[in-house]
């Protein structure tokens, strides 16, 4: 089997493969650099894998090797690198490198918690694709194996799930061999994300099991599950590799914090009034998945108060159901609107944007990055149409 990404293997770590990426990619130097990073990693990493198993490197290296350097938006890597420069960074030479070189690894704990983030949903698009867990159960029926693909196709996305876990360590530490100083001062946030994305992890999962309709819920599970892995904890790497003072590295982690935080109540009004092009899924998906948002949450207290129980029926029967049409999707959609819930999490999301970008005010920050950071906010969270 051929997938795509399996260039990486044949042309080896001597030459980095041209693995076309998106035209943002293209527009975006700094982006681009991170992907030439992983390119030249995933190069070097194709040499041993071939000589362990050609299959596992036609079935698993190559879908991961694509997924990880042909999609994505490179948001981490981006924090990281720009937590480096607000800390006085260099902009070049060999330690801007190697800094960039260590916040590319971020991309590939990005394929992790996407990979198992898929099977515990039961996602079955992702970035306008098959999900991994998908794809591999596709291999299984296609090929006739024996059992059962699903369980299959899931347990070879975990495996490629622990697989870029292993070598996101391994590629940060590789980075900083020759800044070891800079490496120590690195692993409390590196350490810190990697805990806090297991435990918003879990408590997202707890939450659906539980039907749990508090908000205060979804603001926990957002904090750490986006807000600390997407931007705080990006930003506090790249400001101790640069041993940023602690008045640096706090202004930073604020403004990480609520921008992440709008993030995810972005992604959660686009999940019901964005476009499958804009958010790579179907509208709907995480509805029908029974993901409890903050907007969700707000809806149910608000039909509640009014003693709206035709409203309460709607929203309670339609989170978590597999079945529901776009007709049906629609219908959550305006009444979530009429309720006020997404006028609400709207103006919660303003008001993090508007906290986030003061918290760079007064801090000692480099201006080239106090400016990148207000702009890099102001354009990624936009009101949804």
């Amino acid at each position: 089997m051929t997938t795509p990404g399996s260039e990486v293997r044949t042309q080896g770590a001597l030459e980095p493969p041209a693995v076309p990426c998106s035209s943002a990619c293209r527009e975006d130097p700094l982006r681009a650099a991170v992907t030439q990073h992983l390119k030249e990693f995933l190069g070097r990493r194709s040499l041993a894998i071939v000589r362990l198993d050609t299959d596992f490197a036609d079935e698993v290296f190559d879908r991961l090797a694509w997924f990880v350097l042909e999609g994505g938006k490179r948001v981490r890597p981006v924090f990281a690198w720009w937590g480096w420069r607000a800390a006085g960074g260099a902009d070049d030479g060999p330690e801007a490198t190697a800094a960039l070189r260590a916040a590319s690894a971020l991309e590939l704990v990005q394929a992790f918690a996407l990979f198992q983030d898929d099977v515990m949903d039961r996602s079955a698009v992702r970035r306008g694709r098959p999900a991994a867990h998908v794809e591999f159960a596709n291999d299984h029926r296609s090929e006739g194996w024996f059992g059962d693909p699903d369980r299959y196709g899931e347990s070879a996305a975990l495996l490629a799930a622990d697989l870029a876990l292993v070598w996101a360590e391994d590629m940060f530490t590789e980075a900083l061999r020759h800044m070891p100083d800079a490496r120590e001062r690195a692993r409390g946030p590196w350490r810190a994300m990697h805990t806090e994305m297991v435990v918003g992890q879990f408590l997202d999962l707890r939450s659906q099991a539980r039907s749990d309709e508090a908000e205060s819920t979804p603001l926990r599970v957002n904090r750490l599950k986006t807000a600390a892995y997407s931007a705080e904890r990006p930003l506090h790497l790249g400001a101790a590799l640069a041993d940023a003072d602690e008045e640096v590295i706090l202004a930073l982690r604020r403004y990480g914090e609520a921008i992440g935080s709008a993030y995810q109540l972005r992604d959660d009004l686009l999940d019901l009034y964005g476009e499958p092009a804009q958010t790579g899924k179907a509208v709907g998906a995480d509805l029908r998945e029974g993901k409890r948002t903050l907007l969700l949450a707000v809806g149910l207290r608000r039909a509640r108060e009014r003693g709206d129980r035709k409203a309460v029926e709607v929203l309670d029967s339609a989170i978590g159901d597999p079945g529901l049409t776009d007709a049906d999707v629609r219908t959550v959609a305006d009444l979530l609107v009429a309720l006020g819930a997404r006028e609400a999490v709207e103006q919660r999301l303003g008001a993090l944007l508007d906290e986030g970008t003061r918290s760079l005010a007064d801090a000692p920050i480099a201006p080239v990055a106090c400016e990148e950071l207000r702009r890099r906010a102001h354009g990624a969270i936009t009101r949804v149409t």
